[in-house]
C-alpha cells in the first residue's frame, strides 16, 4: 500500500506524517546512514542532528555531512540550536534553499557549554524568547517550525506548559518533549504525566520522549499520554527494531545479520573506509546478546577496511548460526 492510500498518523501544519514512532534527533548517531537505516525499520520522520546555527554562516568541515538527506528520508527535519532569534532566523532561511520539510529548534540540550549559554534547554528558562524564536521563523519560512522540549531548567522551575503555550501560540506546529529536565540530563526517571498535561493543553501534535525501552513502553506511552507519536532515542542505538515494534528478544538472527550488513554498507558508502570505525560502537550492540570468540571481538574492533570488517563479521555469523 502506498502513502497516498495509507491514513496519515498525524499533521505537522499541513504535512502528513505516515506512523507514530520517530528516531530522535542524538549528535553523533542520527547521521544519514543511521537515519536511513531508521526509516527502513519504521521511523516516520527524519531528524538530522542538530545543527549550530552560527556553523551555517561559518561551516564546519563536517557541516554539509550533517546537511545532506535522501528523498526517501522525507519528511525531513533539520534542527537548529541557538540562542539568538535574528541567528536562527538567518541560518533556517539558508538551510530552507536546501528543500527540508521543517525546521526544529532544539530547547532540549542539556550539555553544559550549550544550555548555559542559552541555547538549548537554557532556552526554557525564557518563554517571551521561545514565543519571539517561533513566532520570527514561523512567520519567515513557508514551512513548519516545531521545537523540541524539557520540562525545565530544574523541579523548582518545571515551566514546561507555559513554553509549549508560547510555541503553538507564536505558530509552532508540533511540540517533542524529553520528559525530563535540564539538570536530569539523562538520570531518573521520565514524567511522562507532563507529556500528557501538554497533550491536553495544547492543540497540536505532541511526541512524547524519554524512557521508551521496549514495546511494552511505546503502548503504555501513547496509553498514558495520548500523545499523537513516540521519539525513540537510546534504545534504538541498542535496539533499532524497536522501530518496527519488535523487542531485541524477538529479532532473529537473520535479520540481525541483514541490519548489520546493511548499516555497514550504508556508513561506508557515506564516510568511506571510516565508516568501519564509526560502525564498531554499533556492532558491539548487535551483537550484544550473543556468545562468539573472543578472538573475534578483538578482531572486529581492530580492523581498518571494510574488506577485513566483512571478512570477520562473516564468521562471527557463521559461528552464531551453528550454536
Amino acid at each position: 500500500m502506498n502513502l497516498e492510500e495509507k491514513k496519515p498518523s498525524f499533521f505537522i501544519g499541513d504535512l502528513p506524517v505516515y506512523g507514530d514512532l520517530i528516531l530522535a534527533p542524538m549528535d553523533g548517531y542520527s547521521d544519514l546512514p543511521f537515519r536511513r537505516l531508521a526509516r527502513q525499520l519504521g521511523s516516520a520522520v527524519s531528524y538530522t542532528e542538530f545543527i549550530n546555527a552560527g556553523e551555517v554562516f561559518h561551516p564546519h568541515p563536517k557541516l554539509e555531512q550533517r546537511l545532506q538527506f535522501t528523498e526517501s528520508e522525507r519528511p525531513l527535519v533539520y534542527q537548529l540550536y541557538d540562542h539568538q532569534p535574528e541567528r536562527l532566523l538567518a541560518a533556517a532561511l539558508i538551510l530552507r534553499q536546501r528543500n527540508p520539510d521543517v525546521i526544529d529548534i532544539n530547547m532540549g540540550c542539556s550539555v553544559h557549554s550549550i544550555s548555559t549559554r542559552g541555547a538549548g534547554a537554557g532556552l526554557l528558562k525564557n518563554p517571551e524568547k521561545v514565543g519571539l524564536i517561533i513566532r520570527t521563523l514561523s512567520q519567515a519560512l513557508d514551512i513548519p517550525v516545531t521545537a523540541k522540549i524539557r520540562l525545565g531548567w530544574d523541579t523548582s522551575s518545571q515551566n514546561y506548559l507555559e513554553v509549549a503555550h508560547a510555541i503553538e501560540e507564536n505558530g509552532g506546529k508540533m511540540i517533542a518533549v524529553h520528559a525530563r529536565t535540564k539538570m536530569q540530563g539523562y538520570r531518573g526517571q521520565a514524567d511522562w504525566t507532563a507529556i500528557a498535561r501538554i497533550k491536553e493543553a495544547v492543540s497540536i501534535p505532541i511526541l512524547g520522549n524519554g524512557d521508551v525501552k521496549d514495546v511494552a513502553d511505546i503502548e503504555r506511552i501513547k496509553l498514558e499520554t495520548r500523545c499523537d507519536g513516540v521519539m525513540i532515542g537510546r534504545a534504538a542505538t541498542v535496539n533499532p527494531w524497536l522501530l518496527s515494534r519488535l523487542d531485541r528478544s524477538q529479532v532473529p538472527l537473520q535479520m540481525v545479520r541483514e541490519t548489520f550488513e546493511n548499516h555497514l554498507r550504508y556508513l561506508v558508502e557515506f564516510y568511506g573506509d571510516y565508516g568501519v570505525i564509526l560502525f564498531r560502537k554499533y556492532a558491539v550492540r548487535y551483537l550484544a546478546p550473543y556468545h562468539y570468540q573472543r578472538s573475534l571481538r578483538e578482531q572486529m574492533l581492530s580492523v581498518l577496511s571494510p574488506d577485513e570488517f566483512r571478512k570477520v563479521s562473516f564468521l562471527i555469523f557463521e559461528e552464531l548460526n551453528q550454536v
